[in-house]
């Protein structure tokens, strides 16, 4: 019996301005493009898609579940650019079939540099979470699934999550495959759930590709790829952007006939459900360690960190943006320390990235530079300003010597 178990990222920077080397203005987000952005990929993709999928909870009686993790940066932004798309969010939670997941609230790479604001922003997207949805979050997916055996001892201490979700990379799974639940090595509570990242992106990626030998990829033959699995594995887990509803692939390519039909076709095979992740870990024991002791994501080919530290561009931005952390912190300004921890979030790195990957069309979709360099120096430009900002608060703090 697999169960069938959907979650999707939904995810969108604060994009910044233009912003040179002599600029002084503190405003670094450019409203306008963001607004647009939002707006454009609610209609295309948000409202629709989840429109979609509470049509076929309602059809099917419950039986159809899915998962989101939707960042904070995205979650503040639909409540300045489209609202409506929250209140869409809100009736999905409302069906008792939707599981809200919790990650770092600004989408970040935290975990690499500072456990303190790793653990802080995960505490603040949970306290939204709890607000909006009147959920709270059991399962953790860090930011693009980059994960390692360290990370999982980080959530399990903070008491709060049953399991993770990463990426069911081949070179950590050797002759087992992902469709099973596993359990990080010493970790006594929390779970591992792994994508199934061929049958993943059979669907994020390949749906419209015209050159695959699958293609066109119909619900019933996909239906037929999860049924093989019954008697080996235990769940399949189907983890994506949500954005390849209707914005990667585009509603001619047939992705909402397909999502609209495909919960029918898993359900007609007896032994076949859908799961949320928390029922997953519920339902399922754990079937054997996975040792991770170096980090993996879900991006790109290699799987690892090179798409936001693949370069020395990437690796001196990062390092100077977490550098600065106690000093923000100590000038206890609200606007400030927001300002900074959106510049933490990952796209503005993944921007700066140089190498070639498999997948790039899809990344350089929303990508408002015109090069790598250009994204360097536009980020490296706001954040000395930042700097400047933070040092000019603390000196009219400081008392001044008698």
């Amino acid at each position: 019996m697999p169960s069938v178990c959907f979650y999707f990222q939904v995810h969108q920077p604060f994009r910044l301005k233009h912003y040179t080397v002599f600029d002084r203005s503190e405003t670094y987000f450019d409203d306008f493009k963001n607004a647009a952005i939002c707006r454009k990929v609610a209609n295309k993709c948000y409202l629709p898609a989840n429109r979609l999928l509470l049509k076929n909870i309602k059809r099917h009686d419950g039986r159809f579940k899915v998962a989101f993790s939707i960042t904070g940066v995205l979650l503040e932004q639909f409540h300045k650019y489209c609202p409506e798309v929250i209140s869409t969010f809100d009736a999905l939670a409302q069906t008792g079939c939707v599981e809200f997941l919790a990650e770092t609230y600004y989408h970040s790479l935290s975990f690499l540099y500072s456990r303190n604001e790793f653990v802080d922003q995960i505490n603040k997207h949970v306290e939204t979470v709890q607000n909006l949805f009147g959920q709270t979050p059991r399962i953790f997916r860090n930011t693009e699934l980059i994960y390692n055996n360290e990370l999982a001892n980080t959530i399990e201490s903070t008491g709060r999550f049953d399991a993770i979700i990463t990426e069911g990379a081949d070179h950590i799974l050797g002759h087992r495959n992902p469709n099973f639940v596993y359990r990080p090595p010493n970790c006594e509570k929390v779970k591992l759930l792994l994508k199934n990242y061929s049958l993943s992106d059979d669907i994020a990626f390949r749906f419209s590709n015209h050159n695959w030998k699958e293609y066109p990829l119909m619900a019933g033959k996909f239906a037929h790829w999860i049924n093989r699995f019954n008697g080996n594995g235990n769940v399949i887990n189907l983890f994506m952007d949500y954005e390849t509803f209707g914005e990667h692939q585009w509603e001619d390519t047939g992705i909402f006939n397909f999502m609209e039909h495909l919960p029918e076709e898993v359900l007609k095979h007896p032994d076949n459900n859908f799961k949320t992740p928390t029922e997953v870990v519920e339902t399922y024991d754990a079937v054997d360690v996975v040792d991770v002791p170096h980090i993996i994501s879900w991006a790109d080919t290699e799987r690892d960190l090179s798409a936001w530290l693949g370069n020395a561009m990437q690796s001196n931005a990062l390092h100077e943006v977490y550098q600065i952390e106690k000093l923000i912190k100590q000038a206890r300004d609200e606007r400030l320390i927001a300002d900074w921890r959106k510049l933490q979030t990952s796209d503005h790195f993944y921007y700066m990235c140089t190498k070639y990957f498999a997948d790039g069309d899809v990344h350089k979709y929303f990508n408002p530079y015109d090069s790598p360099y250009d994204s360097y120096i536009n980020y490296m430009n706001v954040l000395s300003n930042l700097k400047r900002r933070c040092d000019n608060l603390t000196a009219e703090k400081t008392p001044t010597p008698v």
